[in-house]
Protein backbone atom coordinates (compact mmCIF):
# COMPACT_ATOMS: atom_id res chain seq x y z
CA UNK A 1 0.00 0.00 0.00
CA UNK A 2 1.29 3.43 -1.03
CA UNK A 3 0.06 6.71 0.95
CA UNK A 4 0.67 10.03 -0.37
CA UNK A 5 0.05 13.21 0.94
CA UNK A 6 -0.83 16.39 -1.47
CA UNK A 7 2.85 17.44 -1.29
CA UNK A 8 4.58 13.51 -2.49
CA UNK A 9 7.73 15.25 -2.49
CA UNK A 10 7.25 15.77 0.94
CA UNK A 11 6.20 12.67 2.53
CA UNK A 12 5.64 8.60 0.86
CA UNK A 13 5.00 5.64 2.94
CA UNK A 14 5.53 2.17 1.45
CA UNK A 15 4.07 -0.65 2.94
CA UNK A 16 4.11 -4.02 1.18
CA UNK A 17 1.07 -5.60 0.54
CA UNK A 18 1.84 -9.10 2.45
CA UNK A 19 3.03 -7.09 5.62
CA UNK A 20 -0.68 -5.66 5.69
CA UNK A 21 -2.64 -7.15 8.56
CA UNK A 22 -5.52 -8.75 7.98
CA UNK A 23 -8.07 -7.68 10.80
CA UNK A 24 -9.50 -4.57 10.26
CA UNK A 25 -9.20 -2.39 13.48
CA UNK A 26 -5.42 -3.34 13.00
CA UNK A 27 -5.89 -1.93 9.31
CA UNK A 28 -7.13 1.23 10.88
CA UNK A 29 -4.46 1.46 13.43
CA UNK A 30 -1.77 1.30 11.33
CA UNK A 31 -3.49 4.09 8.76
CA UNK A 32 -3.91 6.60 11.81
CA UNK A 33 -0.04 5.65 12.28
CA UNK A 34 1.12 6.24 9.20
CA UNK A 35 -1.16 9.56 8.62
CA UNK A 36 0.34 10.68 11.89
CA UNK A 37 3.79 10.00 10.61
CA UNK A 38 2.89 11.98 7.30
CA UNK A 39 1.45 15.10 9.14
CA UNK A 40 4.39 15.05 11.11
CA UNK A 41 6.53 15.13 8.01
CA UNK A 42 5.18 17.44 6.48
CA UNK A 43 5.07 19.49 9.36
CA UNK A 44 8.65 19.27 9.85
CA UNK A 45 9.52 20.17 5.85
CA UNK A 46 7.79 23.30 6.16
CA UNK A 47 9.51 24.05 9.43
CA UNK A 48 13.40 22.90 7.76
CA UNK A 49 11.72 24.83 4.37
CA UNK A 50 10.91 28.17 6.37
CA UNK A 51 14.40 28.00 7.75
CA UNK A 52 16.05 27.42 4.86
CA UNK A 53 14.41 30.71 3.07
CA UNK A 54 15.37 32.93 6.10
CA UNK A 55 19.15 31.52 5.42
CA UNK A 56 18.83 32.11 2.13
CA UNK A 57 17.51 35.78 2.98
CA UNK A 58 20.79 36.00 5.15
CA UNK A 59 23.07 34.82 3.04
CA UNK A 60 21.86 37.19 0.22
CA UNK A 61 22.07 39.96 3.28
CA UNK A 62 25.98 39.00 3.72
CA UNK A 63 26.95 39.04 -0.21
CA UNK A 64 25.44 42.27 -0.19
CA UNK A 65 27.02 43.54 2.45
CA UNK A 66 30.48 42.15 1.03
CA UNK A 67 30.09 42.50 -2.10
CA UNK A 68 27.46 44.91 -3.17
CA UNK A 69 28.14 48.13 -4.28
CA UNK A 70 28.97 50.67 -1.96
CA UNK A 71 25.58 52.54 -1.72
CA UNK A 72 24.05 49.23 -1.20
CA UNK A 73 26.02 47.76 1.59
CA UNK A 74 24.44 47.36 4.56
CA UNK A 75 25.31 49.49 7.79
CA UNK A 76 27.52 47.27 10.52
CA UNK A 77 24.83 47.78 13.12
CA UNK A 78 21.77 47.13 10.18
CA UNK A 79 23.66 43.73 9.75
CA UNK A 80 23.61 42.84 13.47
CA UNK A 81 19.91 43.80 13.59
CA UNK A 82 19.05 41.34 10.78
CA UNK A 83 20.86 38.56 12.03
CA UNK A 84 19.28 38.96 15.54
CA UNK A 85 15.77 38.93 13.82
CA UNK A 86 16.69 35.58 12.36
CA UNK A 87 17.94 34.42 15.11
CA UNK A 88 15.09 35.13 16.74
CA UNK A 89 12.72 34.06 14.92
CA UNK A 90 14.25 30.53 14.53
CA UNK A 91 14.65 30.14 18.35
CA UNK A 92 10.61 31.28 18.79
CA UNK A 93 9.65 28.56 16.09
CA UNK A 94 12.18 25.58 17.89
CA UNK A 95 10.55 26.48 21.00
CA UNK A 96 7.09 26.37 19.97
CA UNK A 97 8.10 23.24 18.51
CA UNK A 98 9.57 21.52 21.47
CA UNK A 99 6.47 22.86 23.72
CA UNK A 100 3.81 21.24 21.14
CA UNK A 101 5.48 17.71 21.89
CA UNK A 102 4.34 15.97 24.44
CA UNK A 103 6.17 14.81 27.59
CA UNK A 104 9.24 16.87 26.31
CA UNK A 105 9.51 18.98 29.70
CA UNK A 106 9.43 16.14 31.43
CA UNK A 107 12.53 14.50 30.00
CA UNK A 108 15.85 14.57 31.91
CA UNK A 109 17.69 17.63 30.75
CA UNK A 110 20.62 14.65 29.23
CA UNK A 111 18.09 13.67 26.78
CA UNK A 112 16.77 17.29 25.79
CA UNK A 113 17.97 18.37 22.49
CA UNK A 114 21.12 20.89 23.02
CA UNK A 115 20.83 23.78 21.10
CA UNK A 116 23.89 25.52 22.08
CA UNK A 117 27.25 24.34 22.20
CA UNK A 118 29.10 24.46 26.01
CA UNK A 119 30.62 26.64 27.20
CA UNK A 120 32.22 25.25 29.72
CA UNK A 121 31.74 26.78 33.49
CA UNK A 122 30.46 30.29 34.32
CA UNK A 123 33.17 32.85 35.43
CA UNK A 124 34.14 32.51 38.50
CA UNK A 125 34.31 36.32 39.76
CA UNK A 126 30.83 36.33 39.80
CA UNK A 127 28.87 36.53 43.47
CA UNK A 128 27.86 32.70 43.43
CA UNK A 129 24.09 32.34 44.93
CA UNK A 130 23.39 28.50 46.23
CA UNK A 131 20.15 27.15 46.20
CA UNK A 132 19.55 23.63 47.54
CA UNK A 133 16.27 21.65 46.74
CA UNK A 134 15.24 19.04 49.28
CA UNK A 135 13.16 16.31 48.69
CA UNK A 136 9.85 16.62 50.42
CA UNK A 137 10.73 13.91 52.78
CA UNK A 138 13.76 12.10 53.73
CA UNK A 139 12.61 9.14 54.76
CA UNK A 140 13.00 5.69 52.51
CA UNK A 141 9.72 4.73 50.86
CA UNK A 142 10.53 1.41 51.47
CA UNK A 143 11.24 0.86 55.18
CA UNK A 144 10.73 4.91 56.19
CA UNK A 145 13.90 4.11 57.88
CA UNK A 146 16.21 7.79 57.78
CA UNK A 147 18.21 8.09 54.31
CA UNK A 148 21.66 9.98 53.82
CA UNK A 149 23.31 12.13 51.63
CA UNK A 150 25.24 9.72 48.36
CA UNK A 151 25.63 12.37 45.87
CA UNK A 152 24.06 15.08 44.25
CA UNK A 153 23.44 17.32 41.33
CA UNK A 154 24.40 20.75 40.47
CA UNK A 155 23.69 22.66 37.67
CA UNK A 156 24.38 26.36 36.75
CA UNK A 157 22.39 29.35 35.18
CA UNK A 158 23.25 32.67 34.53
CA UNK A 159 21.22 35.21 36.55
CA UNK A 160 20.87 39.42 37.06
CA UNK A 161 19.65 41.50 39.48
CA UNK A 162 17.82 44.70 37.54
CA UNK A 163 19.05 48.15 38.41
CA UNK A 164 17.89 49.30 41.47
CA UNK A 165 17.52 53.10 42.30
CA UNK A 166 17.93 53.80 46.16
CA UNK A 167 18.13 56.63 48.39
CA UNK A 168 21.18 57.14 50.31
CA UNK A 169 20.19 59.71 53.79
CA UNK A 170 23.03 60.94 55.24
CA UNK A 171 23.38 61.99 58.88
CA UNK A 172 25.49 64.40 60.93
CA UNK A 173 24.77 63.86 64.67
CA UNK A 174 25.88 67.26 66.94
CA UNK A 175 27.49 66.72 69.63
CA UNK A 176 28.02 69.18 72.50
CA UNK A 177 29.55 69.53 75.80
CA UNK A 178 27.71 69.64 78.79
CA UNK A 179 30.19 71.98 80.66
CA UNK A 180 31.34 74.45 77.42
CA UNK A 181 28.39 75.82 75.73
CA UNK A 182 30.20 76.79 72.71
CA UNK A 183 32.03 73.38 72.08
CA UNK A 184 30.19 71.95 69.32
CA UNK A 185 31.26 68.91 66.95
CA UNK A 186 30.17 67.91 63.86
CA UNK A 187 31.61 65.65 60.94
CA UNK A 188 31.71 68.25 57.75
CA UNK A 189 29.39 67.15 54.93
CA UNK A 190 30.81 65.78 51.80
CA UNK A 191 31.62 67.03 48.85
CA UNK A 192 28.97 66.54 45.85
CA UNK A 193 29.61 66.49 42.50
CA UNK A 194 26.50 68.65 41.88
CA UNK A 195 25.50 71.13 45.12
CA UNK A 196 22.79 70.93 46.85
CA UNK A 197 22.22 68.04 43.93
CA UNK A 198 20.07 64.98 44.70
CA UNK A 199 22.55 62.71 42.56
CA UNK A 200 25.38 60.81 43.71
CA UNK A 201 28.64 60.35 41.51
CA UNK A 202 27.90 57.35 40.43
CA UNK A 203 24.48 58.06 39.51
CA UNK A 204 26.15 60.81 37.33
CA UNK A 205 28.48 58.67 35.98
CA UNK A 206 25.84 55.63 35.23
CA UNK A 207 23.81 59.03 32.94
CA UNK A 208 27.08 59.60 30.86
CA UNK A 209 28.18 55.86 30.51
CA UNK A 210 24.59 55.05 29.03
CA UNK A 211 24.87 57.81 26.68
CA UNK A 212 27.81 58.19 25.20
CA UNK A 213 28.85 54.67 25.32
CA UNK A 214 25.89 52.58 25.00
CA UNK A 215 24.12 55.01 22.85
CA UNK A 216 21.00 55.48 25.16
CA UNK A 217 19.49 58.99 24.93
CA UNK A 218 18.59 60.93 27.82
CA UNK A 219 14.71 61.32 27.21
CA UNK A 220 14.83 57.74 26.93
CA UNK A 221 17.02 57.33 30.17
CA UNK A 222 14.25 60.11 31.80
CA UNK A 223 11.49 57.47 30.61
CA UNK A 224 13.30 54.27 32.54
CA UNK A 225 13.31 56.55 35.67
CA UNK A 226 9.83 57.46 35.47
CA UNK A 227 8.68 54.18 35.42
CA UNK A 228 10.66 53.46 38.52
CA UNK A 229 8.79 56.10 40.21
CA UNK A 230 9.88 59.12 40.18
CA UNK A 231 10.11 61.46 37.13
CA UNK A 232 13.24 63.68 36.54
CA UNK A 233 13.13 65.74 33.71
CA UNK A 234 15.67 65.56 30.72
CA UNK A 235 16.87 69.01 31.22
CA UNK A 236 17.55 68.30 34.61
CA UNK A 237 19.68 65.02 32.99
CA UNK A 238 21.38 66.98 30.73
CA UNK A 239 22.53 69.59 33.34
CA UNK A 240 23.92 66.50 35.04
CA UNK A 241 25.85 65.53 31.87
CA UNK A 242 27.36 68.93 31.75
CA UNK A 243 28.67 69.22 35.20
CA UNK A 244 30.35 65.69 34.72
CA UNK A 245 31.86 67.22 31.39
CA UNK A 246 33.09 69.87 32.84
CA UNK A 247 34.71 67.77 35.86
CA UNK A 248 36.62 65.34 33.30
CA UNK A 249 37.84 68.63 31.36
CA UNK A 250 40.95 68.55 32.90
CA UNK A 251 41.66 65.16 32.46
CA UNK A 252 41.34 65.36 28.95
CA UNK A 253 43.45 68.26 28.78
CA UNK A 254 45.93 67.09 30.08
CA UNK A 255 45.39 63.41 28.45
CA UNK A 256 46.06 65.84 24.76
CA UNK A 257 48.96 67.88 26.60
CA UNK A 258 50.55 64.29 26.87
CA UNK A 259 50.13 63.19 23.74
CA UNK A 260 51.13 66.30 21.82
CA UNK A 261 54.18 65.47 23.70
CA UNK A 262 55.17 62.46 21.55
CA UNK A 263 57.48 62.45 19.00
CA UNK A 264 55.25 60.46 16.67
CA UNK A 265 51.60 60.89 16.94
CA UNK A 266 48.40 59.53 14.17
CA UNK A 267 45.66 61.83 13.48
CA UNK A 268 42.90 61.30 11.47
CA UNK A 269 39.23 62.17 11.46
CA UNK A 270 35.68 60.13 11.32
CA UNK A 271 32.34 61.44 10.20
CA UNK A 272 29.62 62.01 13.07
CA UNK A 273 25.80 63.29 12.15
CA UNK A 274 24.94 66.06 13.88
CA UNK A 275 21.83 67.69 14.67
CA UNK A 276 20.98 71.40 12.49
CA UNK A 277 18.69 72.89 14.25
CA UNK A 278 16.19 74.93 11.97
CA UNK A 279 16.73 73.21 8.67
CA UNK A 280 15.15 69.78 10.39
CA UNK A 281 17.92 67.22 9.10
CA UNK A 282 21.52 66.89 10.24
CA UNK A 283 24.59 67.98 9.44
CA UNK A 284 28.35 66.14 8.92
CA UNK A 285 30.61 67.15 11.48
CA UNK A 286 34.01 65.62 12.49
CA UNK A 287 35.73 64.12 15.12
CA UNK A 288 39.58 64.33 15.13
CA UNK A 289 41.88 61.60 17.02
CA UNK A 290 45.35 62.00 18.10
CA UNK A 291 47.10 58.59 18.85
CA UNK A 292 49.71 57.16 19.48
CA UNK A 293 50.62 53.25 20.23
CA UNK A 294 54.62 52.41 19.81
CA UNK A 295 54.44 49.42 21.20
CA UNK A 296 54.44 47.39 17.99
CA UNK A 297 57.98 49.14 17.65
CA UNK A 298 58.94 48.65 21.30
CA UNK A 299 57.87 51.71 22.54
CA UNK A 300 57.38 52.11 26.60
CA UNK A 301 55.10 54.69 26.55
CA UNK A 302 51.57 53.44 26.97
CA UNK A 303 48.85 54.12 24.39
CA UNK A 304 46.49 56.81 24.18
CA UNK A 305 43.88 58.50 22.17
CA UNK A 306 41.99 61.90 22.45
CA UNK A 307 39.11 63.11 20.29
CA UNK A 308 38.15 66.62 19.29
CA UNK A 309 35.21 67.79 17.56
CA UNK A 310 35.71 70.18 14.27
CA UNK A 311 32.94 71.22 12.33
CA UNK A 312 34.81 70.24 9.04
CA UNK A 313 37.77 68.53 8.09
CA UNK A 314 40.13 71.27 6.44
CA UNK A 315 43.48 72.01 7.25
CA UNK A 316 42.95 74.70 9.12
CA UNK A 317 41.16 72.41 11.92
CA UNK A 318 44.16 70.45 11.71
CA UNK A 319 46.47 73.12 12.04
CA UNK A 320 44.12 74.46 15.26
CA UNK A 321 44.42 70.82 16.82
CA UNK A 322 48.32 70.62 16.32
CA UNK A 323 49.23 73.90 17.41
CA UNK A 324 52.81 73.71 18.24
CA UNK A 325 53.38 70.39 18.20
CA UNK A 326 56.80 69.41 16.90
CA UNK A 327 57.18 65.59 15.41
CA UNK A 328 56.22 62.85 12.66
CA UNK A 329 52.33 63.44 12.07
CA UNK A 330 50.50 60.23 10.22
Amino acid sequence: MQITSERESASIFVVPIDALPNDLDALRALVSQLSSERDAAIAETQRLTEQNDKLCHLLKQLQRAQFGARSERLDRDQMQLALEDIETAIAARDAEEEKSKPGAADKPADQRKKRRPNRGALPAHLPHVHVTLEPESKLCPCCQGAMHVIGEESSQRLDKIPAQYQVIVTHRPKYGCRACEGAVVQAPAQERLIKSGIPTEALVASVVVDKFAWHNPLYRQAQIMKLQGFPVDRSTLAFWVGVAAAEVKPVYLRLKEILLGSGKIAVDETRAPVLDPGRGRTKTGYFWAISRDDRPWGGTDPPGVAYTYAPGRGGEHAAALLAGYSGIVQ
